[in-house]
């Protein structure tokens, strides 16, 4: 919003800021209390945990506000710091407050903030980082995490030389392989761990409703304008009336076919193709392309498919995910949980692992954002997380920019890193991140510069590919020229030496 040419005295200001203290505190109350309801047991919420959802009210009370031009007039007074309050809302509202105090000779009427107080939030999300990804690099704040493969048991000694090139924790995603597979890997991370003297944490992720092809009738490339069919099951041959019906694929998710409406668009292979619903008919849909490759897309069983704005009531965790949590509560340091989306889901697996004796204070939770009911609901799902125990959150960038689309999702990120700043709740930056250095060799401009945004999370991830040794090279040398500029969101201020 544009500002004034002329600076508003500080009288005015500091009536301004005592009005958006006061509405803060309020809401903030009011948002407490009824997080209080919410939690099973509010008695047993740890003590840190309790200031940490304060502080979280705090910042939904405060962001409730739209304080641009105020901020703007601070600004011109040297008072600008409402811009980084994230950590520690409170503190720097009443920092506000007794500047303007001092510019206008009064008394001061709220606590001197210490240096304490300041340092409170980032202090309790840096000790939370290190309880959940281990400690940090010398020279840098963030931690890698990267994404395991079959690959990887050939040559051991490849996650000896991950681990000295930065590398500080692993992940294995339980939609692939066997458990034989997740026993050896782990095993030969453990060992490769003791051979540098380095920790590395093993994350499983488990798979969720992930929505993904069965079975295709024809690896045929689909250009925009042609027509296939989505079905239950594979169709029988009285049921394909036209030419453009040969082409099919199955999704055995019957929750789909019954929620699916004309003009539905549905996405395929991260983006490689999307379509819309032309026509609905029994366990079946008609689908037209409406984007894709110049080349067009083919196709292919196991690709994920989207359906965005589509709410499906399906169950958090699958038969599949269930047998796998038995051997994830015992093996893994931190559980993925893919497609969470209310505080109802967070429920379901600590149930799950309370029957397996396991506790959520001793097994950390990871909840992957991947959906826009997921986005809505994250207050209830950091409440949750937190009350059970050490509880972190994953930008799953794939998914989320094919349900939010990919503008909404350059803000959202944002957003997200914001609000779990807010609740000391540390992040994991995933997908894409330097995808074509690691799948291919060679990085775009376009993935360096994530890779210096990057920086602000708490952790970040690595695919699968051929280069991982150089991605994980190249990004840490990426984090560790960006430790001495800028921390979450504030600028730290390093001298410039390349105009000295």
């Amino acid at each position: 919003m544009p500002s004034t040419a002329v600076k508003t005295h500080p009288t005015a200001l500091l009536e301004r800021v005592r009005k958006l203290y006061s509405r803060v505190l309020e809401d903030s109350e009011k948002r407490a209390q009824s997080w209080n309801l919410e939690l099973a047991s509010p008695e047993t919420v740890r003590p840190e945990v309790e200031a940490r959802l304060s502080n979280l009210a705090d910042y939904l009370a405060l962001r409730a506000q739209d304080l641009r031009e105020l901020q703007s007039e601070l600004s011109k007074w040297g008072l600008s710091s409402l811009g980084r309050a994230e950590g520690r809302v409170r503190t720097n509202l009443e920092a506000v407050l007794g500047a303007l105090e001092a510019l206008c000779q009064l008394e001061r009427s709220v606590p001197m903030p210490s240096p304490v107080n300041s340092r409170v939030g980032p202090l309790r999300l840096s000790a939370e980082a290190q309880r959940l990804f281990g400690p940090a690099r010398a020279g840098r704040d963030v931690r890698i995490l990267v994404t395991l493969a079959p690959e990887h048991l050939e040559q051991p000694e490849t996650l000896e030389r991950l681990l000295e090139a930065g590398m500080d924790c692993v992940r294995i995603n339980c939609a692939h392989d066997t458990l034989e597979v997740w026993s050896a890997l782990i095993a030969a991370v453990r060992k490769a761990a003791l051979e540098v003297n380095h920790p590395c944490a093993v994350l499983m992720d488990l798979s969720g409703p992930k929505l993904r092809l069965e079975e295709v009738s024809s690896e045929h490339r689909l250009k925009v304008g042609d027509h296939f069919h989505l079905c239950l099951e594979r169709p029988k041959h009285k049921q394909l009336k036209h030419t453009h019906r040969q082409l099919w694929a199955s999704l055995p998710i019957p929750e789909v076919f019954a929620a699916l409406e004309r003009g539905q668009q549905v996405a395929y292979d991260d983006g490689h193709l999307y379509a819309e619903v032309d026509e609905v008919g029994e366990n079946s849909a008609e689908l037209r392309v409406t984007h894709t490759l110049a080349k067009g897309t083919r196709l292919k069983p196991e690709k994920g498919v989207n359906f965005p704005g589509l709410e499906l009531k399906l169950d958090p965790l699958t038969p599949a995910d269930l047998e796998a949590l038995d051997f994830v509560a015992v093996h893994a340091d931190l559980i993925g949980y893919s497609f969470v989306q209310s505080k109802r889901d967070l429920e379901c697996l600590h149930s799950e692992l309370e029957r397996r004796g396991v506790s959520p204070l001793d097994k950390p939770i990871i909840a992957k954002i991947e959906t826009a009911r997921a986005v809505q609901n994250l207050p209830e799902l950091l409440v949750c997380g937190l009350s059970r125990g050490p509880f972190g959150v994953m930008i799953a960038r794939g998914d989320l920019a094919l349900e939010l689309g990919f503008p909404r999702l350059a803000e959202m990120q944002e957003e997200l890193l914001w609000m779990c700043e807010a609740a000391s709740v540390p992040i994991i930056w995933a997908t894409g991140v330097l995808e074509g250095l690691v799948k291919n060799g060679l990085p775009s401009r376009g993935e360096m510069t994530d890779a210096a945004m990057s920086a602000r999370a708490e952790c970040v991830m690595l695919n699968k590919g051929a280069h991982q040794l150089e991605g994980v090279i190249t990004l840490s040398d990426v984090l560790s020229r960006m430790h001495g500029h800028q921390h979450k969101k504030e600028p730290l201020m390093r001298a410039l030496s390349s105009w000295t």
